[in-house]
């Protein structure tokens, strides 16, 4: 079978785990998490990250934060149509306003004329993106965007960690990005997401808030200036919530896998950047996915087929796995069609519901692979021009 995605947990973080448990160490959250954080912030080129136990969480946390900190002009976000489900949930569950916005034709991220339109009309105080399948947004002008409608813009990087324009990794461009570290992404802790920020309030708040709301994971200075604001002795300090929190904590455990799979991500997300240029050159007939990357640290090979249903059971009966396009309209899924603002113009992203499929691709995928791969996708796939 050859699968969409691929364990990274190999024999040696096994044994680097059972090392670990061996020497009956403090197994929740402590100095190896804080260790994964320095390290995961130092990779992507952000001042502070946060380690959650999912990239859901994460999005789950930067939701909150921005409500706790006061960072929006108001509660409406507008946010992707190619996304992934709790891309979109935690912002309804917290009341915000959710807008949807139609996918560029390209990369699949926002599509900028529609976005402009959707600024002019909501007045967001938020703008989250989706990179999807490692490839980026058109970020100079959604940058330039921002500068005008005076939004905050997020980053749900969950599929694209590794990926950079020139030298700049994705994930690093708004007040904060989410990522994910499940099964079959680029790096995996079992279970386990970041937030990340270089904004030292947001991360404050943000590490508050992945604990109860107490303060005992803020800085010093943070910490103290609550205390003196609430007059909290030393006695209630640590028994004290400043903000409304939850429990989305990981654990040493998974922070130690974490630490060894940051070693592996350069290399992974250079096997994955060939093998989607090699899907390219041998998939010349069919669309292909773009945007202005030095490095794409691509999660699958997305395009478009009229046949679709035929294709997946085709390459199925041969054991090759697809899946649609991440899960394609996100305004046509049943849990959101009769909660957001009917919007008639998401038209490139119901041509990704309809006929969007991509196929695998990750770091234990060969060329001769994907040689095999194309040739059976080839034998029944008809092209749909996206």
């Amino acid at each position: 079978m050859i699968k969409l995605a691929h364990n990274t947990i190999d024999n040696k973080d096994y044994k680097i785990l059972i090392d670990f448990l061996k020497k009956k160490r403090y197994l929740n959250q402590s100095k190896v998490t804080k260790k994964f954080e320095k390290k995961f912030s130092k990779t992507i080129g952000s001042k502070y990250s946060t380690f959650v136990n999912s990239g859901s969480s994460a999005n789950l946390l930067i939701a909150q934060t921005l409500l706790e900190g006061n960072f929006l002009k108001n509660k409406t976000i507008i946010v992707p149509s190619v996304s992934w489900s709790t891309s979109v949930s935690p912002f309804l569950q917290l009341g915000y306003k959710v807008i949807l916005c139609d996918c560029d034709n390209k990369n699949l991220g926002l599509n900028i004329l529609h976005l402009e339109s959707l600024c002019k009309k909501y007045n967001p105080g938020a703008i989250i993106i989706v990179n999807v399948l490692g490839h980026a947004n058109d970020l100079t002008k959604i940058l330039k965007m921002k500068k005008k409608y005076k939004f905050q813009l997020l980053e749900d990087n969950c599929e694209s960690l590794g990926s950079k324009i020139d030298t700049k990794s994705l994930g690093s461009y708004g007040l904060a990005s989410s990522h994910s570290f499940y099964f079959g992404h680029h790096i995996s802790t079992i279970e386990g997401g970041m937030v990340s920020s270089s904004d030292k309030k947001f991360y404050n708040i943000a590490s508050a808030i992945r604990a109860h709301g107490w303060s005992r994971d803020m800085q010093q200075p943070f910490k103290k200036k609550l205390e003196k604001k609430f007059k909290v002795d030393e006695f209630k300090s640590f028994f004290t919530f400043y903000y409304s929190g939850f429990n989305i904590r990981s654990t040493d455990l998974n922070a130690t896998l974490g630490v060894e799979q940051l070693k592996k991500l350069n290399k992974i997300s250079k096997i994955r950047h060939l093998n989607f240029y090699k899907y390219k050159s041998n998939l010349k007939d069919f669309w292909c996915q773009k945007s202005k990357l030095s490095l794409i640290s691509s999660f699958g090979y997305a395009t478009f087929v009229k046949n679709r249903l035929e294709v997946f059971k085709y390459l199925k009966s041969k054991k090759i796995q697809t899946r649609p396009l991440i899960c394609g309209n996100m305004g046509q899924q049943p849990f959101l069609k009769k909660r957001l603002i009917k919007n008639n113009d998401l038209q490139n992203s119901n041509k990704v519901d309809k006929f969007g499929i991509y196929l695998p691709n990750h770091a234990n995928l060969r060329f001769k692979d994907i040689d095999y791969v194309t040739k059976i996708f080839k034998e029944v796939a008809i092209p749909f021009n996206f």
